[in-house]
């Protein structure tokens, strides 16, 4: 055997040993890791190194480390979805999508996380709504949302009453309306009480239109029931 062989065999324990494989939990763990990196998608790992899904990370808005489960902004990927999807995930991280209501719950399981909601108008206008502590249940209590410590960001705050409130899809009715089914009045699929403030998961339409009340992309405190947002994105990050 050649010396640079044998030295390799000797020398490949070693190499092996220095080098960490890094598998993060979420954005801030992948900010903390190498605090250059910009926005954009990327791999984390959320129970373990078989766990890895594709997600958006803003490393920009107001300190950044944030890891988006919602993103919004061009009415390119349908939302109005079922149970299974909005458990799942669908969509893409380099454009519009949805995290997966499971992988939000396996997060906020290990982190005590704060919430950020961005949003614009189509006049390009900008805000945003803040709360310093946001985790959901598991699947057998129904996602139930804990979401409290509102900072208006100018945009007020249209969440705070639905804490406490299980997710509902067209095909899984668990909020609290007596005349049906919130997601399928109003054509989305959220933490409905009965049933609305917010409707993130709506229908994209474009800015001001009353032709069907509610049942856009809206955010009331901001712009009313009849104006859909051009963007509007949900994101988490380590509470400090």
């Amino acid at each position: 055997m050649k010396p640079v062989s044998v030295l390799v065999l000797l020398l490949a324990p070693v190499l092996t040993s220095c080098y960490k494989v890094v598998f993060p939990l979420d954005c801030s763990d992948i900010y903390y890791n190498d605090r250059s990196r910009p926005s954009g998608a990327y791999a984390i790992y959320p129970i373990g190194p078989t766990s890895g899904v594709q997600v958006h990370c803003d490393m920009d808005s107001l300190g950044g480390r944030w890891t988006a489960f919602h993103r919004r902004m061009d009415g390119s990927v349908n939302f109005y979805r079922p149970w299974n999807y909005y458990k799942t995930g669908f969509g893409s991280a380099a454009g519009e999508y949805w995290l997966g209501l499971e992988t939000l719950y396996n997060l906020t399981l290990r982190k005590r996380y704060e919430l950020l909601v961005d949003m614009e108008d189509f006049s390009g206008n900008k805000a945003f709504a803040r709360y310093s502590a946001f985790s959901i249940d598991s699947e057998s209590h129904g996602y139930t949302l804990h979401v409290s410590g509102f900072i208006d960001g100018g945009a007020g705050d249209s969440l705070s009453a639905n804490d406490g409130f299980k997710f509902s899809t067209f095909d899984r009715d668990q909020d609290t309306y007596e005349g049906g089914n919130c997601a399928k009045r109003y054509l989305g699929a959220f933490w409905y009480r009965s049933c609305h403030s917010t409707n993130p998961n709506g229908v994209y339409r474009w800015g001001a239109d009353d032709t069907i009340s509610h049942i856009g992309m809206e955010w009331s405190t901001w712009k009313g029931y009849d104006y859909s947002l051009k963007s509007l994105s949900m994101k988490i990050r380590p509470a400090q």
